[in-house]
């Protein structure tokens, strides 16, 4: 019998800021063919000062709206966005929303679509409903059969020749028909004989349906449902991912993570290897397109020819810019480059310590496991930091008033906050943040840093970051 598989190892650094610079400005160069369900996403906003005297409802008084190409189009949005050049292929219904729908597409430049009609079939539309920035109700309208086999069978003929044209497929399948049945391995056979790459943004449980892949990117609880596995943590993750690899026969697994980034597992000859990517997101505030954005990036990217890993943390970057928009956003060359600005990262990481407890507690109701290191020399220490959030999800950073290491702190991508304590120790800060994980400065003391003990009364666990090999934790 086969032993279980070795754990993903840890991949070198990912590229530096001068490096992304450069990678920013070759997406543009991409040319990429996606085949996906296409949808309009409507918005109606407006405002609410009332409640229905007919049942207790809000009343919204609206204001203006909205029309933009969704699902798949929204990735054909975001491809424009980075400058890329598309060819669109989609089904629509014979009704108006997919009368509008083509014309919002074809009016993208750079956009070359084939969106196909079905008749008797309804377009699907999302009507989002918004008022104060907050989305009060969505309404669907769909039809989530399988496209009739002779229009499936033109589709594939249509993306056959127009992947010729192009660097890298996109099969984006939000489940409403379009890439049913065995239309996606059809599409995957096609890009194989043109020799093109695939990339892939599954729905359901059933990612044997994209076997051969060149890349996948399932959330968490697509990768979940994929394997069965656990993902509660970034070994968890990994470990799933590279399972679900392996599984397939994927080329890579990029698991989309929201605000937490991105996780990116590949292969060599000896086995697989794993990077963890954060998004820098400072604030949440519409989830809606982080996932679309990131597809595009991904595509764009190995259309251009790009490094995986570059990708991965462009992809991640591009999550954390379209989390802190409101509604269905893109994102566009000089926000990345905005986005990797030195000194940026400072102004997004830094927190009072309201702020601070107020993000910890965001995190830790997703699931996320906090670590805490005192920052004192930690910016001339990268490695001490790699290694600190190698044993948590989020790793908060705290710093005595007059530290001034603040700026270089936040250009480590494994710093998620930054948080001054005052005083002479870090205890109250500790108390307030109530961390999971207490990484201790190097030195022989037990409780080097204070709060040990205190973070131990809950159940929390002490660290040592040494950079040399350690034995086992400390625990309570």
């Amino acid at each position: 019998m086969h032993g279980p598989a070795p754990a993903p190892r840890p991949g070198p650094p990912g590229p530096l800021p001068g490096a992304l610079f450069d990678a920013i400005r070759q997406l543009r160069r991409g040319t990429v063919l996606v085949v996906g369900d296409a949808m309009l996403d409507r918005h109606v906003y407006g405002r609410v000062e009332r409640v229905s005297p007919e049942a207790p409802v809000p009343v919204l008084t609206v204001e203006r709206e909205v029309a933009l190409p969704g699902g798949a189009g929204n990735v054909v949005r975001n491809l424009t966005a980075l400058g890329a050049a598309v060819a669109f292929v989609s089904v629509v219904g014979d009704d108006q929303t997919g009368s509008d729908l083509t014309g919002l597409i074809g009016g993208q430049p750079g956009v070359e679509p084939w969106l196909l009609v079905q008749g008797g079939r309804a377009t699907t539309t999302k009507t989002r409903f918004v008022a104060a920035g907050q989305q009060m109700l969505r309404a669907d309208h769909e039809v989530v059969a399988a496209i009739h086999p002779r229009l499936a069978d033109r589709l594939v003929r249509i993306a056959g020749d127009a992947v010729a044209a192009t660097a890298v497929m996109v099969l984006s399948d939000y489940r409403k028909g379009v890439l049913a049945a065995d239309t996606p391995a059809r599409l995957i056979a096609a890009a194989r004989t043109a020799g093109r790459k695939v990339v892939v943004d599954p729905k359901g449980g059933d990612h044997g349906r994209y076997a051969g892949a060149d890349l996948i990117l399932p959330d968490l609880a697509e990768l979940a449902e994929a394997t069965g596995l656990p993902v509660g943590s970034e070994t968890e993750i990994a470990a799933a991912a590279a399972a679900l690899r392996a599984m397939h026969g994927f080329g890579a697994v990029m698991v989309i993570r929201g605000e937490f980034g991105v996780t990116l597992v590949t292969g060599d000859g000896d086995g697989d290897i794993v990077h963890h990517l954060p998004s820098d997101v400072a604030e949440v505030v519409d989830p809606a397109g982080a996932g679309d954005a990131v597809v595009a990036v991904a595509a764009a990217g190995l259309a251009a020819g790009l490094p995986l890993v570059a990708i991965a943390r462009l992809g991640a970057l591009a999550a954390g810019i379209v989390l802190g928009k409101t509604g269905i956003a893109v994102v566009r060359e000089d926000e990345f480059l905005e986005a990797l600005t030195p000194g940026r990262l400072a102004t997004r990481k830094m927190a009072t310590r309201a702020e601070a407890a107020e993000r910890v507690e965001r995190w830790r109701r997703a699931g996320a496991r906090v670590g805490f290191l005192v920052g004192s020399g930690a910016a001339n220490a990268p490695e001490l930091v790699a290694r600190a959030r190698s044993w948590c999800d989020r790793l908060v950073v705290a710093l005595g008033d007059a530290d001034g290491a603040a700026a270089e702190l936040a250009e480590l991508p494994g710093v998620d906050l930054i948080a001054r304590f005052g005083g002479e120790t870090p205890l109250e800060l500790i108390r307030l943040l109530r961390p999971d994980v207490l990484v201790q400065d190097p030195g022989p003391a037990p409780f080097a840093v204070p709060g040990g003990e205190v973070v131990q009364e809950w159940g929390g666990t002490i660290r040592r970051a040494t950079p040399e090999p350690e034995t086992e934790p400390t625990a309570a």
